[in-house]
């Protein structure tokens, strides 16, 4: 299912699919200079469409790169079309290289909570469907420890008028999105209708730069 917009105008110009980039495995941190190399985590998210998710947490300090990409489900190499039937299993996804000696991945859940609602199943908004399920991937024991624990405060703290529904399930294969997807936001703020309707409002409410 193509994205909604409840909006005046038709939203017109959504690019067609290319071919997948080829998977990268979960875990592996992006290369960049050895000493960011040596200190850098991941963090996997799905909390609606992923422009709207990259478009924030690029702006988050300690983040060092966001991607945008699928997981969670069980077709190789999936397409945007594709994912989008809902019919492959995935869900639009970022995968989040980050410093932990400036951002701690408890400090990035607090982000994850707050830039979407974790309480509408298989739902953000107009955007329906599993693909754009709330879910974190977690890479390691201390990661699904630290999500579990997060979403046990998140509800009983009463943050939400209803509980939360957020998937917590072990990384699987990650595959990059096309290269379309990546930076969406930023380079498409002015062509595609969905940006000023959807994502820009999401940037002020949360006070970052539109």
């Amino acid at each position: 299912m193509l994205r909604l917009v409840v909006m005046a105008v038709a939203v017109v110009g959504l690019m067609s699919c290319s071919q997948s980039a080829p998977p990268e495995r979960a875990g592996e941190v992006e290369r960049m200079s050895d000493s960011k190399a040596e200190v850098s985590r991941i963090a996997t998210f799905g909390a609606g469409c992923f422009w709207c998710v990259e478009a924030v947490l690029e702006q988050v300090d300690g983040v060092l790169s966001v991607t945008s990409g699928y997981m969670g489900g069980d077709v190789e190499n999936p397409t945007y079309n594709a994912v989008c039937t809902g019919a492959t299993g995935h869900a639009e996804v970022v995968q989040v290289t980050f410093d932990p000696d400036v951002l701690s991945y408890e400090a990035l859940l607090e982000w994850f909570w707050k830039l979407h609602d974790p309480t509408t199943l298989n739902r953000q908004g107009g955007d329906r469907g599993t693909q754009y399920r709330s879910a974190i991937f977690y890479h390691d024991d201390a990661q699904r420890a630290a999500a579990i624990a997060s979403k046990e405060k998140k509800d009983a703290s009463g943050a939400f008028a209803d509980p939360i529904v957020t998937e917590i399930t072990a990384a699987s294969t990650f595959y990059k999105a096309e290269v379309k997807h990546q930076d969406y936001y930023r380079l498409n703020k002015n062509e595609n209708p969905y940006c000023p309707a959807v994502i820009a409002p999401k940037l002020e409410k949360l006070g970052l730069k539109k």
